[in-house]
């Protein structure tokens, strides 16, 4: 048999693995912080809140009560998951201008994840509004529909800069003229 009857081996150098990223792109478990799982449960809880109009205190029970959630920040989750059931209509109202649809056709899951945004531009100034913005946009590819990540990132980037104005403004590259 001569060498060109066989397939040459690839030129490509071999395929390094994802560390800490799922096949999707979503991170994994084991790499997330104690702030994201809060979210994550945060958003579980308020899916409940959404969907299966759930009293806040069962489903708080609830899902304290589920695998995991003793890594996750407690007060954080806390503050999400209270805060946008009390605030829910205010942050609903800060919400509604920037969707190009009324709000009871957006999925609860991207609902949620724009809950938790909002509340945290609002309630939370000691989270950066780039890290607010990314977390939200993580829980919507994780948990949300297809492209429903880039319908959260299009709202949320639109309140950041109602919310958090200061903030963004000085994250802008200098001597970038503005529109």
């Amino acid at each position: 048999m001569s060498e060109s009857s066989h397939p040459s081996p690839s030129k490509r150098p071999p395929r390094q693995p994802r560390k800490g990223l799922t096949s999707t792109g979503v991170r994994k478990a084991a790499s997330k912080s104690e702030r994201s799982r809060a979210r994550e449960f945060a958003l579980q809880a308020l899916y409940q809140v959404l969907v299966g109009k759930n009293p806040l205190d069962d489903v708080d029970t609830f899902t304290r009560d589920l695998a995991g959630f003793s890594k996750a920040d407690a007060v954080h989750f806390d503050a999400l998951l209270h805060g946008c059931a009390e605030h829910a209509a205010e942050l609903d109202t800060q919400i509604q201008p920037a969707l190009d649809r009324p709000l009871s056709e957006i999925s609860p899951v991207e609902h949620a994840c724009m809950w938790i945004g909002v509340y945290e531009f609002a309630h939370c100034p000691d989270v950066p509004w780039r890290v607010v913005l990314n977390e939200c946009i993580e829980l919507a590819k994780e948990f949300g529909g297809t492209d429903g990540h880039k319908y959260v990132n299009a709202v949320l980037n639109v309140l950041a800069r109602q919310l958090r104005e200061t903030e963004v403004n000085a994250d802008r590259p200098s001597g970038r003229a503005s529109a």
